[in-house]
């Protein structure tokens, strides 16, 4: 088996569960040694134990994405464990307590923005920096099918922040594309993890989010970390300031 990566070094937020610690395996599988940071460290371990029982290489450190000082650190220890930063998925996100525009609380405003709007914001700013250095990488942020569209549940903090990424994204991409930086993003439909875990619980909720995907079904965590990977590799060296759709056709209606 070839391994792609084998010599690069992958950071990937919020890589405790879901897509994230999918997208770590994958990474780790293709051959890269993995960064993985979260906030939950026992959950961050775990991971790091997957890896390594693949004879991959893993390093968790603990980091709240919203702090700028977590995230410089997170990025410095990165490098002087393993001297170089050539790809990262900036996934650490959270959807919130949903509740109509009028009604959210600004407390509750700033902290889904801060974590998915600021969060993508401090990461890319430390990541594009080791980047520039070193001559080149690549990033890819997530997004989501509803930074594509509205909905109707109550989150519309969540859903402009996944708007924001996109636009962050794109303005990003063409401002390092000169310098062997490829920047893009991802956007996922309805995936089977933990944030959407409360919804599906309720038959009923389960079945409609179901109907809304014409392929039939909610996304794996692990066909969206292949989108990731892919976007990563030299397969895709022609692609940047793109939003990559993975959502069973979801956005075709």
């Amino acid at each position: 088996m070839i391994n792609r990566f084998e010599g690069k070094v992958a950071l990937v937020t919020g890589a405790n569960s879901g897509i994230g610690q999918a997208s770590a395996l994958a990474f780790a599988r293709e051959g890269a040694s993995v960064v993985l940071a979260a906030r939950r460290l026992e959950q961050g371990e775990e991971t790091v134990r997957l890896i390594e029982k693949t004879r991959g290489t893993a390093t968790f450190i603990k980091t709240d994405v919203s702090n700028s000082a977590e995230v410089e650190a997170l990025i410095r220890a990165t490098v002087e464990t393993y001297g170089r930063l050539d790809f990262a998925l900036n996934n650490a996100g959270t959807s919130g307590n949903l509740a109509p525009a009028a009604e959210m609380s600004e407390e509750e405003w700033d902290s889904v923005i801060g974590t998915n709007l600021k969060g993508v914001w401090l990461c890319l700013k430390q990541e594009i920096a080791v980047m520039t250095r070193q001559g080149g990488g690549s990033i890819v942020n997530m997004s989501s099918v509803l930074g594509l569209l509205g909905t109707s549940l109550g989150a519309s903090a969540y859903v402009a922040s996944k708007h924001a990424i996109i636009g962050l994204t794109k303005a990003a991409a063409l401002e390092y594309a000169g310098q062997g930086i490829r920047i893009n993003a991802i956007c996922p439909g309805y995936i089977k993890t933990a944030l959407i875990e409360p919804a599906t619980n309720n038959p009923d909720v389960k079945s409609q989010l179901i109907a809304a995907h014409p392929i039939g079904r909610l996304g794996n965590p692990e066909e969206v970390a292949e989108a990731v990977v892919w976007l990563c590799s030299d397969a895709a060296s022609f692609v940047t300031g793109h939003s990559l759709v993975v959502d069973g056709g979801y956005t075709a209606q």
